[in-house]
Protein backbone atom coordinates (compact mmCIF):
# COMPACT_ATOMS: atom_id res chain seq x y z
CA UNK A 1 0.00 0.00 0.00
CA UNK A 2 1.06 3.55 -0.87
CA UNK A 3 -0.10 6.62 0.77
CA UNK A 4 1.54 8.68 -1.58
CA UNK A 5 -1.37 8.82 -4.15
CA UNK A 6 -3.65 10.16 -1.94
CA UNK A 7 -4.15 13.60 -0.02
CA UNK A 8 -6.37 14.70 2.54
CA UNK A 9 -9.82 16.98 2.17
CA UNK A 10 -8.86 20.58 1.54
CA UNK A 11 -10.09 22.40 5.17
CA UNK A 12 -13.50 24.52 4.27
CA UNK A 13 -12.45 28.10 5.00
CA UNK A 14 -15.61 28.73 7.00
CA UNK A 15 -15.33 30.86 10.06
CA UNK A 16 -19.14 31.98 10.27
CA UNK A 17 -20.71 28.36 10.76
CA UNK A 18 -23.23 27.71 12.87
CA UNK A 19 -24.08 24.25 12.52
CA UNK A 20 -22.14 22.87 15.57
CA UNK A 21 -24.69 25.16 18.05
CA UNK A 22 -27.72 24.28 16.33
CA UNK A 23 -30.01 21.46 18.10
CA UNK A 24 -32.88 20.01 15.49
CA UNK A 25 -36.49 19.33 16.96
CA UNK A 26 -38.18 18.53 14.07
CA UNK A 27 -37.38 15.58 12.23
CA UNK A 28 -36.63 16.04 8.06
CA UNK A 29 -38.65 15.11 5.05
CA UNK A 30 -37.78 11.43 4.77
CA UNK A 31 -37.47 10.26 0.87
CA UNK A 32 -36.91 6.26 1.01
CA UNK A 33 -34.74 5.60 -2.72
CA UNK A 34 -34.93 1.53 -1.99
CA UNK A 35 -36.82 1.33 -5.15
CA UNK A 36 -34.13 2.95 -6.74
CA UNK A 37 -30.99 3.10 -5.26
CA UNK A 38 -31.72 0.51 -3.34
CA UNK A 39 -32.48 -2.19 -5.88
CA UNK A 40 -30.38 -1.42 -8.73
CA UNK A 41 -27.50 -2.26 -6.12
CA UNK A 42 -28.90 -5.69 -5.58
CA UNK A 43 -27.40 -9.07 -6.69
CA UNK A 44 -30.56 -10.05 -8.00
CA UNK A 45 -32.89 -6.90 -8.88
CA UNK A 46 -36.62 -7.55 -7.24
CA UNK A 47 -39.28 -8.39 -9.73
CA UNK A 48 -42.03 -6.18 -10.22
CA UNK A 49 -44.26 -8.20 -7.84
CA UNK A 50 -41.80 -7.88 -5.13
CA UNK A 51 -40.88 -4.25 -5.80
CA UNK A 52 -44.82 -3.53 -5.40
CA UNK A 53 -44.79 -5.44 -2.21
CA UNK A 54 -41.90 -2.92 -1.17
CA UNK A 55 -43.53 -0.25 -1.88
CA UNK A 56 -46.63 -1.12 -0.09
CA UNK A 57 -44.67 -1.82 2.72
CA UNK A 58 -43.14 1.74 2.77
CA UNK A 59 -46.34 3.31 2.71
CA UNK A 60 -47.56 1.27 5.31
CA UNK A 61 -45.07 2.94 7.89
CA UNK A 62 -45.03 6.20 6.57
CA UNK A 63 -43.58 7.30 3.90
CA UNK A 64 -44.45 10.08 1.71
CA UNK A 65 -41.76 10.21 -0.90
CA UNK A 66 -40.71 7.41 -2.21
CA UNK A 67 -38.48 6.81 -5.22
CA UNK A 68 -39.68 3.91 -7.27
CA UNK A 69 -37.47 3.72 -10.01
CA UNK A 70 -35.35 5.19 -13.36
CA UNK A 71 -38.34 4.96 -15.65
CA UNK A 72 -35.72 5.42 -18.81
CA UNK A 73 -33.82 2.93 -17.69
CA UNK A 74 -35.64 -0.13 -19.07
CA UNK A 75 -38.60 -1.30 -20.34
CA UNK A 76 -39.45 -2.97 -16.38
CA UNK A 77 -38.94 0.17 -14.41
CA UNK A 78 -41.46 2.01 -17.28
CA UNK A 79 -43.60 -0.51 -16.75
CA UNK A 80 -43.60 -0.43 -12.64
CA UNK A 81 -44.33 2.86 -12.73
CA UNK A 82 -47.37 2.48 -14.81
CA UNK A 83 -48.40 -0.63 -12.86
CA UNK A 84 -48.41 1.94 -9.47
CA UNK A 85 -50.13 4.40 -11.34
CA UNK A 86 -52.99 2.73 -13.58
CA UNK A 87 -53.46 -0.21 -11.01
CA UNK A 88 -54.18 2.47 -8.28
CA UNK A 89 -51.55 1.32 -5.46
CA UNK A 90 -50.20 5.23 -4.84
CA UNK A 91 -52.05 6.36 -1.66
CA UNK A 92 -53.63 10.06 -2.01
CA UNK A 93 -50.63 11.44 -0.07
CA UNK A 94 -47.70 10.07 -1.38
CA UNK A 95 -45.26 11.41 -3.90
CA UNK A 96 -43.48 9.02 -6.46
CA UNK A 97 -40.45 10.21 -8.01
CA UNK A 98 -38.75 8.72 -10.40
CA UNK A 99 -34.99 9.22 -11.60
CA UNK A 100 -33.24 10.75 -15.35
CA UNK A 101 -30.55 11.64 -16.66
CA UNK A 102 -30.39 15.74 -18.42
CA UNK A 103 -31.09 13.78 -22.21
CA UNK A 104 -33.95 15.02 -23.70
CA UNK A 105 -34.96 11.22 -24.85
CA UNK A 106 -34.49 10.06 -21.83
CA UNK A 107 -36.78 12.88 -20.15
CA UNK A 108 -39.34 12.64 -22.68
CA UNK A 109 -39.91 8.73 -21.76
CA UNK A 110 -39.80 9.81 -18.33
CA UNK A 111 -42.48 12.80 -17.74
CA UNK A 112 -44.66 10.18 -20.52
CA UNK A 113 -44.51 7.35 -17.46
CA UNK A 114 -46.18 9.96 -15.32
CA UNK A 115 -48.95 10.41 -17.22
CA UNK A 116 -52.34 10.08 -14.62
CA UNK A 117 -50.10 10.29 -11.56
CA UNK A 118 -51.48 12.77 -8.98
CA UNK A 119 -48.19 13.50 -6.93
CA UNK A 120 -44.88 13.29 -8.58
CA UNK A 121 -41.53 14.15 -8.51
CA UNK A 122 -39.04 14.35 -11.71
CA UNK A 123 -35.54 14.03 -10.50
CA UNK A 124 -33.18 14.90 -12.65
CA UNK A 125 -29.20 14.84 -11.93
CA UNK A 126 -26.32 15.92 -14.00
CA UNK A 127 -22.43 15.76 -11.83
CA UNK A 128 -20.72 18.82 -11.98
CA UNK A 129 -17.21 18.20 -10.97
CA UNK A 130 -14.16 18.32 -12.46
CA UNK A 131 -13.77 14.97 -12.41
CA UNK A 132 -17.13 14.03 -14.44
CA UNK A 133 -16.38 17.11 -16.41
CA UNK A 134 -12.83 16.54 -17.40
CA UNK A 135 -13.07 12.30 -17.64
CA UNK A 136 -16.44 11.52 -18.51
CA UNK A 137 -18.61 14.40 -20.45
CA UNK A 138 -15.87 16.60 -21.85
CA UNK A 139 -17.81 19.44 -21.19
CA UNK A 140 -16.82 22.85 -20.23
CA UNK A 141 -18.62 24.43 -17.34
CA UNK A 142 -20.96 26.75 -19.46
CA UNK A 143 -21.72 24.04 -21.85
CA UNK A 144 -22.85 21.54 -18.75
CA UNK A 145 -25.39 24.73 -17.07
CA UNK A 146 -26.40 24.80 -20.58
CA UNK A 147 -27.36 21.07 -20.79
CA UNK A 148 -28.89 21.50 -17.06
CA UNK A 149 -31.06 24.62 -18.15
CA UNK A 150 -32.28 22.92 -21.16
CA UNK A 151 -33.20 19.62 -19.58
CA UNK A 152 -35.17 21.47 -16.82
CA UNK A 153 -37.23 23.59 -19.30
CA UNK A 154 -38.24 20.85 -21.11
CA UNK A 155 -39.16 18.70 -17.76
CA UNK A 156 -41.48 21.91 -16.96
CA UNK A 157 -42.63 22.23 -20.40
CA UNK A 158 -43.88 18.19 -20.27
CA UNK A 159 -44.56 18.06 -16.80
CA UNK A 160 -47.06 20.94 -17.30
CA UNK A 161 -48.97 18.79 -20.06
CA UNK A 162 -49.89 16.49 -17.07
CA UNK A 163 -52.52 19.51 -15.80
CA UNK A 164 -54.02 16.66 -14.02
CA UNK A 165 -50.93 16.06 -11.83
CA UNK A 166 -48.86 17.77 -8.74
CA UNK A 167 -45.46 17.38 -10.38
CA UNK A 168 -42.80 18.25 -8.50
CA UNK A 169 -39.05 18.87 -9.47
CA UNK A 170 -36.23 17.69 -8.09
CA UNK A 171 -31.92 18.64 -8.98
CA UNK A 172 -29.31 16.76 -8.05
CA UNK A 173 -25.63 17.93 -8.82
CA UNK A 174 -23.95 14.56 -8.67
CA UNK A 175 -20.82 13.99 -6.28
CA UNK A 176 -21.88 17.51 -4.96
CA UNK A 177 -19.00 17.16 -2.23
CA UNK A 178 -16.45 16.77 -5.09
CA UNK A 179 -17.75 19.79 -6.69
CA UNK A 180 -16.64 24.00 -6.52
CA UNK A 181 -19.27 24.69 -3.86
CA UNK A 182 -19.38 28.33 -6.30
CA UNK A 183 -19.66 26.40 -9.15
CA UNK A 184 -22.69 24.01 -7.54
CA UNK A 185 -24.46 27.27 -5.91
CA UNK A 186 -24.36 28.43 -9.76
CA UNK A 187 -25.44 25.86 -11.37
CA UNK A 188 -28.50 25.78 -9.06
CA UNK A 189 -29.56 29.09 -8.89
CA UNK A 190 -29.77 28.84 -12.94
CA UNK A 191 -31.32 25.59 -12.48
CA UNK A 192 -34.34 27.76 -10.07
CA UNK A 193 -34.61 30.69 -13.13
CA UNK A 194 -35.15 27.66 -15.60
CA UNK A 195 -38.20 25.92 -13.91
CA UNK A 196 -39.83 29.00 -13.30
CA UNK A 197 -42.37 27.86 -10.58
CA UNK A 198 -41.10 27.41 -7.80
CA UNK A 199 -42.35 28.99 -4.35
CA UNK A 200 -42.85 28.63 -0.60
CA UNK A 201 -45.76 26.47 -1.28
CA UNK A 202 -44.33 24.33 -4.13
CA UNK A 203 -40.33 24.61 -3.62
CA UNK A 204 -37.76 22.98 -6.36
CA UNK A 205 -35.68 20.29 -3.97
CA UNK A 206 -32.26 20.78 -4.53
CA UNK A 207 -30.91 17.14 -3.64
CA UNK A 208 -26.89 17.73 -2.49
CA UNK A 209 -25.39 14.16 -2.46
CA UNK A 210 -22.13 12.78 -1.50
CA UNK A 211 -22.32 10.38 -4.05
CA UNK A 212 -18.80 8.89 -2.91
CA UNK A 213 -18.25 9.29 0.61
CA UNK A 214 -14.77 11.41 0.61
CA UNK A 215 -15.59 14.21 3.04
CA UNK A 216 -15.52 14.46 6.78
CA UNK A 217 -19.26 15.05 8.44
CA UNK A 218 -18.33 18.07 9.58
CA UNK A 219 -16.88 19.29 5.99
CA UNK A 220 -20.34 18.01 4.35
CA UNK A 221 -22.04 19.89 6.93
CA UNK A 222 -19.84 23.43 6.04
CA UNK A 223 -21.13 23.03 2.48
CA UNK A 224 -24.45 22.14 3.42
CA UNK A 225 -24.70 25.94 5.87
CA UNK A 226 -22.89 27.90 3.29
CA UNK A 227 -24.98 26.56 -0.12
CA UNK A 228 -28.05 26.90 2.47
CA UNK A 229 -27.14 30.89 3.29
CA UNK A 230 -25.79 31.48 -0.56
CA UNK A 231 -28.57 29.93 -2.77
CA UNK A 232 -31.00 32.41 -3.82
CA UNK A 233 -34.61 32.00 -2.87
CA UNK A 234 -34.15 29.91 0.32
CA UNK A 235 -38.04 30.16 1.12
CA UNK A 236 -38.90 28.11 -2.07
CA UNK A 237 -35.73 25.58 -2.06
CA UNK A 238 -35.96 22.31 -0.19
CA UNK A 239 -32.24 21.15 0.60
CA UNK A 240 -31.74 17.22 0.40
CA UNK A 241 -29.43 15.18 1.99
CA UNK A 242 -28.21 11.88 0.07
CA UNK A 243 -25.39 10.36 1.67
CA UNK A 244 -23.02 6.93 1.04
CA UNK A 245 -21.64 5.10 3.81
CA UNK A 246 -18.00 4.51 1.91
CA UNK A 247 -16.02 5.63 4.82
CA UNK A 248 -18.78 4.23 7.08
CA UNK A 249 -19.85 8.25 8.58
CA UNK A 250 -23.24 8.60 6.45
CA UNK A 251 -25.13 8.64 9.51
CA UNK A 252 -22.98 11.33 11.37
CA UNK A 253 -23.35 13.24 7.85
CA UNK A 254 -26.91 13.32 7.23
CA UNK A 255 -27.38 14.42 10.93
CA UNK A 256 -24.57 16.98 10.77
CA UNK A 257 -25.88 18.14 7.47
CA UNK A 258 -29.60 18.63 8.68
CA UNK A 259 -28.41 20.63 11.64
CA UNK A 260 -26.29 22.70 8.98
CA UNK A 261 -29.92 23.50 7.38
CA UNK A 262 -30.95 20.75 5.03
CA UNK A 263 -34.30 19.74 5.34
CA UNK A 264 -35.21 16.20 3.99
CA UNK A 265 -33.17 13.15 3.45
CA UNK A 266 -32.95 10.01 0.70
CA UNK A 267 -31.83 6.99 2.39
CA UNK A 268 -32.94 3.42 2.15
CA UNK A 269 -34.01 0.80 4.65
CA UNK A 270 -30.81 -0.92 6.42
CA UNK A 271 -28.93 1.05 4.35
CA UNK A 272 -29.03 -0.58 0.90
CA UNK A 273 -27.52 0.51 -1.94
CA UNK A 274 -24.36 1.22 -4.07
CA UNK A 275 -21.39 -0.08 -2.58
CA UNK A 276 -21.43 -0.01 0.77
CA UNK A 277 -25.07 1.32 0.74
CA UNK A 278 -26.99 4.48 1.44
CA UNK A 279 -27.62 6.38 4.70
CA UNK A 280 -29.54 3.73 6.82
CA UNK A 281 -32.97 5.19 7.69
CA UNK A 282 -33.94 2.96 10.07
CA UNK A 283 -30.78 4.11 11.93
CA UNK A 284 -31.50 8.40 11.35
CA UNK A 285 -35.49 7.64 12.24
CA UNK A 286 -34.75 5.83 15.34
CA UNK A 287 -32.54 8.51 16.77
CA UNK A 288 -34.62 11.17 16.02
CA UNK A 289 -37.64 9.10 18.21
CA UNK A 290 -34.67 8.66 20.81
CA UNK A 291 -34.76 12.17 21.13
CA UNK A 292 -38.40 12.82 21.93
CA UNK A 293 -39.14 14.10 18.18
CA UNK A 294 -42.25 13.14 16.50
CA UNK A 295 -40.62 11.00 13.24
CA UNK A 296 -43.80 10.85 11.08
CA UNK A 297 -42.80 6.68 10.47
CA UNK A 298 -43.75 3.97 12.19
CA UNK A 299 -41.28 1.06 12.99
CA UNK A 300 -42.62 -0.41 16.15
CA UNK A 301 -42.93 -3.67 14.30
CA UNK A 302 -39.05 -3.01 13.32
CA UNK A 303 -38.44 -7.24 13.07
CA UNK A 304 -41.47 -7.49 10.87
CA UNK A 305 -40.08 -4.47 8.52
CA UNK A 306 -36.84 -6.55 8.46
CA UNK A 307 -37.96 -9.87 8.05
CA UNK A 308 -39.79 -8.86 4.89
CA UNK A 309 -37.17 -6.15 3.45
CA UNK A 310 -34.49 -9.18 4.03
CA UNK A 311 -37.23 -11.79 2.11
CA UNK A 312 -37.56 -9.29 -0.89
CA UNK A 313 -33.99 -7.98 -1.25
CA UNK A 314 -32.07 -12.03 -0.29
CA UNK A 315 -29.73 -9.12 1.76
CA UNK A 316 -29.19 -10.30 5.14
CA UNK A 317 -28.90 -7.42 7.88
CA UNK A 318 -25.83 -7.25 9.89
CA UNK A 319 -26.52 -8.88 13.38
CA UNK A 320 -24.91 -5.53 14.83
CA UNK A 321 -26.90 -2.77 12.72
CA UNK A 322 -27.71 -0.20 14.94
CA UNK A 323 -31.70 -0.97 16.59
CA UNK A 324 -32.51 -3.70 13.35
CA UNK A 325 -29.15 -6.27 14.06
CA UNK A 326 -29.99 -9.13 16.06
CA UNK A 327 -27.61 -8.23 18.48
CA UNK A 328 -27.99 -4.41 18.87
CA UNK A 329 -29.40 -4.35 21.97
CA UNK A 330 -27.39 -7.73 23.18
CA UNK A 331 -25.29 -7.72 26.48
CA UNK A 332 -23.08 -10.59 26.91
CA UNK A 333 -20.39 -8.72 29.37
CA UNK A 334 -21.37 -9.69 33.19
CA UNK A 335 -20.85 -6.11 34.54
CA UNK A 336 -23.47 -5.06 31.73
CA UNK A 337 -25.85 -7.87 31.71
CA UNK A 338 -25.93 -6.88 36.21
CA UNK A 339 -26.53 -3.49 35.14
CA UNK A 340 -29.34 -3.85 32.89
CA UNK A 341 -31.11 -6.16 35.18
CA UNK A 342 -31.00 -3.68 37.90
CA UNK A 343 -32.00 -0.86 35.91
CA UNK A 344 -35.02 -2.69 34.85
CA UNK A 345 -36.38 -3.36 38.33
CA UNK A 346 -35.58 -0.06 39.09
CA UNK A 347 -37.48 1.61 35.80
CA UNK A 348 -40.15 3.22 37.88
CA UNK A 349 -37.86 5.46 39.75
CA UNK A 350 -36.37 7.09 36.21
CA UNK A 351 -39.16 9.55 36.04
CA UNK A 352 -38.15 10.95 39.53
CA UNK A 353 -34.28 10.55 39.20
CA UNK A 354 -34.06 11.57 35.28
CA UNK A 355 -37.15 13.05 34.98
CA UNK A 356 -37.44 10.79 31.85
CA UNK A 357 -40.01 7.51 31.77
CA UNK A 358 -36.74 5.74 29.80
CA UNK A 359 -33.58 5.46 31.59
CA UNK A 360 -31.77 2.15 31.66
CA UNK A 361 -28.44 0.99 31.86
CA UNK A 362 -26.35 0.31 28.34
CA UNK A 363 -29.86 1.09 26.52
CA UNK A 364 -30.55 4.03 24.69
CA UNK A 365 -34.05 3.58 23.90
CA UNK A 366 -36.81 0.62 25.26
CA UNK A 367 -36.52 -2.04 22.49
CA UNK A 368 -39.88 -2.84 22.91
CA UNK A 369 -40.98 0.71 21.16
CA UNK A 370 -39.38 -0.91 17.79
CA UNK A 371 -40.72 -4.72 18.82
CA UNK A 372 -37.96 -5.96 20.53
CA UNK A 373 -38.37 -8.30 23.01
CA UNK A 374 -36.60 -8.24 26.37
CA UNK A 375 -35.00 -11.90 26.48
CA UNK A 376 -33.13 -11.10 23.64
CA UNK A 377 -31.34 -8.25 25.96
CA UNK A 378 -28.80 -10.22 27.88
CA UNK A 379 -27.39 -13.66 25.92
CA UNK A 380 -25.03 -16.21 27.67
CA UNK A 381 -21.37 -17.01 27.03
CA UNK A 382 -18.44 -17.65 29.04
CA UNK A 383 -18.24 -14.00 29.85
CA UNK A 384 -21.58 -13.56 31.03
CA UNK A 385 -22.16 -12.87 34.93
CA UNK A 386 -24.71 -14.43 37.42
CA UNK A 387 -26.91 -10.96 36.42
CA UNK A 388 -27.29 -12.41 32.70
CA UNK A 389 -28.18 -15.81 34.20
CA UNK A 390 -30.78 -15.11 36.49
CA UNK A 391 -32.41 -12.76 33.89
CA UNK A 392 -32.36 -15.29 31.66
CA UNK A 393 -34.31 -17.17 33.84
CA UNK A 394 -36.77 -14.60 35.34
CA UNK A 395 -37.44 -13.59 31.32
CA UNK A 396 -38.28 -16.93 29.90
CA UNK A 397 -39.21 -19.08 32.92
CA UNK A 398 -40.79 -16.52 35.40
CA UNK A 399 -37.65 -17.78 38.19
CA UNK A 400 -36.22 -15.06 40.60
CA UNK A 401 -32.99 -16.06 41.66
CA UNK A 402 -31.44 -14.83 45.52
CA UNK A 403 -28.06 -13.37 44.88
CA UNK A 404 -26.54 -15.93 46.47
CA UNK A 405 -27.75 -19.00 44.54
CA UNK A 406 -26.90 -16.59 41.35
CA UNK A 407 -23.63 -16.53 41.85
CA UNK A 408 -23.30 -20.56 42.08
CA UNK A 409 -25.74 -21.22 39.12
CA UNK A 410 -23.09 -18.45 36.94
CA UNK A 411 -20.47 -20.20 37.88
CA UNK A 412 -21.98 -23.92 36.44
CA UNK A 413 -23.28 -21.83 33.23
CA UNK A 414 -19.76 -20.33 32.59
CA UNK A 415 -18.05 -24.18 33.04
CA UNK A 416 -20.54 -25.32 30.76
CA UNK A 417 -20.46 -22.66 28.21
CA UNK A 418 -16.42 -22.75 28.00
CA UNK A 419 -16.60 -26.14 27.37
CA UNK A 420 -18.88 -25.76 24.23
CA UNK A 421 -17.03 -22.85 23.36
CA UNK A 422 -20.16 -20.79 22.32
CA UNK A 423 -23.36 -19.16 23.35
CA UNK A 424 -25.46 -21.19 24.95
CA UNK A 425 -29.85 -20.57 25.30
CA UNK A 426 -31.82 -19.86 28.04
CA UNK A 427 -33.21 -23.46 27.46
CA UNK A 428 -29.80 -24.44 27.88
CA UNK A 429 -29.38 -22.48 31.53
CA UNK A 430 -32.18 -24.20 32.34
CA UNK A 431 -31.36 -27.43 32.20
CA UNK A 432 -28.02 -27.04 33.92
CA UNK A 433 -30.39 -24.86 36.90
CA UNK A 434 -32.70 -28.26 36.67
CA UNK A 435 -30.01 -30.62 36.88
CA UNK A 436 -27.80 -29.11 39.44
CA UNK A 437 -30.00 -27.28 41.80
CA UNK A 438 -33.69 -28.89 41.45
CA UNK A 439 -32.46 -32.79 40.58
CA UNK A 440 -29.51 -33.58 41.27
CA UNK A 441 -27.95 -37.02 41.28
CA UNK A 442 -27.83 -38.41 44.85
CA UNK A 443 -28.37 -40.90 47.53
CA UNK A 444 -31.71 -39.79 48.65
CA UNK A 445 -34.68 -39.56 46.90
CA UNK A 446 -38.29 -38.62 48.23
CA UNK A 447 -40.97 -40.94 47.61
CA UNK A 448 -43.62 -39.06 49.73
CA UNK A 449 -44.50 -36.78 52.66
CA UNK A 450 -47.98 -36.73 53.93
CA UNK A 451 -48.22 -33.62 56.67
CA UNK A 452 -51.58 -33.61 58.43
CA UNK A 453 -52.52 -31.69 61.79
CA UNK A 454 -51.72 -33.83 65.16
CA UNK A 455 -54.66 -35.99 66.22
CA UNK A 456 -53.85 -34.95 70.00
CA UNK A 457 -52.38 -31.10 69.39
CA UNK A 458 -53.76 -29.14 66.65
CA UNK A 459 -50.97 -27.12 66.68
CA UNK A 460 -48.42 -29.59 66.14
CA UNK A 461 -48.41 -31.15 62.47
CA UNK A 462 -47.85 -35.12 62.50
CA UNK A 463 -45.82 -35.74 59.31
CA UNK A 464 -45.03 -39.09 57.46
CA UNK A 465 -42.22 -39.73 55.02
CA UNK A 466 -41.47 -42.41 52.67
CA UNK A 467 -38.10 -41.88 51.53
CA UNK A 468 -35.12 -44.02 49.96
CA UNK A 469 -31.64 -43.20 50.87
CA UNK A 470 -29.22 -45.22 48.91
CA UNK A 471 -31.88 -47.63 47.19
CA UNK A 472 -33.02 -48.35 50.68
CA UNK A 473 -36.85 -47.66 51.59
CA UNK A 474 -37.60 -45.81 55.07
CA UNK A 475 -41.07 -44.90 56.51
CA UNK A 476 -40.11 -42.24 59.16
CA UNK A 477 -42.89 -40.39 61.71
CA UNK A 478 -42.47 -37.15 63.45
CA UNK A 479 -43.89 -34.33 64.55
CA UNK A 480 -43.25 -30.74 64.61
CA UNK A 481 -44.20 -26.74 64.98
CA UNK A 482 -45.23 -26.91 61.65
CA UNK A 483 -44.89 -28.71 57.97
CA UNK A 484 -41.20 -28.37 57.80
CA UNK A 485 -40.76 -28.79 61.12
CA UNK A 486 -42.03 -31.96 61.17
CA UNK A 487 -39.98 -33.12 57.62
CA UNK A 488 -37.37 -31.92 59.13
CA UNK A 489 -37.34 -33.82 62.58
CA UNK A 490 -38.28 -37.34 60.44
CA UNK A 491 -35.26 -37.10 58.79
CA UNK A 492 -33.28 -36.49 61.66
CA UNK A 493 -34.24 -39.71 63.48
CA UNK A 494 -32.03 -41.62 60.45
CA UNK A 495 -29.62 -39.19 59.30
CA UNK A 496 -25.74 -39.20 60.68
CA UNK A 497 -25.79 -35.36 59.56
CA UNK A 498 -26.61 -32.22 62.19
CA UNK A 499 -28.00 -29.73 59.74
CA UNK A 500 -30.51 -26.48 60.20
CA UNK A 501 -32.69 -25.12 57.50
CA UNK A 502 -32.46 -21.57 57.13
CA UNK A 503 -35.21 -18.57 56.07
CA UNK A 504 -36.30 -19.75 52.90
CA UNK A 505 -37.16 -17.95 49.91
CA UNK A 506 -40.34 -19.15 48.10
CA UNK A 507 -42.24 -17.92 44.98
CA UNK A 508 -44.59 -18.93 42.26
CA UNK A 509 -44.34 -19.97 38.78
CA UNK A 510 -46.26 -19.36 35.76
CA UNK A 511 -49.71 -18.18 36.31
CA UNK A 512 -53.38 -19.44 36.43
CA UNK A 513 -54.08 -23.09 36.70
CA UNK A 514 -50.36 -23.90 35.59
CA UNK A 515 -48.90 -21.81 38.64
CA UNK A 516 -46.82 -23.90 40.57
CA UNK A 517 -44.76 -23.12 43.76
CA UNK A 518 -41.07 -22.78 44.01
CA UNK A 519 -38.65 -22.88 46.66
CA UNK A 520 -35.38 -22.00 47.36
CA UNK A 521 -33.77 -23.44 51.07
CA UNK A 522 -30.78 -23.11 52.45
CA UNK A 523 -29.36 -25.92 54.67
CA UNK A 524 -26.24 -25.17 57.13
CA UNK A 525 -24.68 -28.12 58.54
CA UNK A 526 -22.64 -28.27 62.02
CA UNK A 527 -19.18 -28.10 60.56
CA UNK A 528 -20.95 -24.46 58.81
CA UNK A 529 -21.11 -25.57 55.00
CA UNK A 530 -24.16 -23.93 53.26
CA UNK A 531 -25.94 -25.36 50.06
CA UNK A 532 -28.80 -24.31 48.27
CA UNK A 533 -31.65 -26.23 47.03
CA UNK A 534 -34.61 -25.92 45.18
CA UNK A 535 -38.14 -27.45 44.72
CA UNK A 536 -41.21 -27.14 42.69
CA UNK A 537 -44.37 -28.38 43.50
CA UNK A 538 -47.62 -27.41 42.89
CA UNK A 539 -47.90 -26.92 46.99
CA UNK A 540 -45.29 -25.02 48.76
CA UNK A 541 -44.77 -27.14 51.39
CA UNK A 542 -44.34 -29.84 49.32
CA UNK A 543 -41.26 -27.87 46.93
CA UNK A 544 -39.49 -26.79 50.29
CA UNK A 545 -39.01 -30.89 52.08
CA UNK A 546 -38.51 -31.42 47.90
CA UNK A 547 -35.60 -28.44 48.06
CA UNK A 548 -34.51 -30.15 51.60
CA UNK A 549 -33.69 -32.94 50.24
CA UNK A 550 -31.95 -31.71 47.15
CA UNK A 551 -29.83 -30.23 49.25
CA UNK A 552 -28.90 -33.42 50.66
CA UNK A 553 -28.03 -34.93 47.44
CA UNK A 554 -25.65 -31.68 47.21
CA UNK A 555 -24.10 -32.06 50.32
CA UNK A 556 -23.45 -35.90 49.82
CA UNK A 557 -22.34 -35.60 45.70
CA UNK A 558 -19.86 -32.47 46.84
CA UNK A 559 -22.06 -30.41 44.22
Amino acid sequence: MSIKKYKPPLITNFSERQWPDNLVTKAPLWCSVDLRDGNQALPDPMTPEQKLEYFKLLCSIGFKEIEVGFPSASQDEFDFIRMLIEENHIPDDVYIMGLTQMRPHLIEKTVNSFKGCKKGIIHAYIAPSDLHMKQVFELTKSELIETAISATKQIRQLSDLLSDSDIRYEFSPEEFTDTSLEFSIDLCNKVYEAWGKASSSEPIIFNLPATVERLLPNQYADMIEIFSKKISNRDSIIISLHTHNDQGMAVAATELGLMAGADRVEGTLFGHGERTGNVDLVICINNYYARGIETGIDLTNLPAIANKVESLTGMPIYYRQPYSGSYAFTAFSGSHQDAINKGMKKLNDAPKLFNQSWKVPYLHIDPMDIGRKYEKLIRINSQSGKGGVAWGLEQDYDIELPKNIQLELSNYVQAFSENVKREISSNEVYEIFINNFVSPSGNYELVGYWPRPNDKDPTFIHGEVHIKINDVFHKINSDGNGPISAFVGALRKILDIEFIVENYHEQSVGKGADAKALAIVPLKTVKGERVYGVGIDSNIDQAAVRAIVCCLNRLKTGK
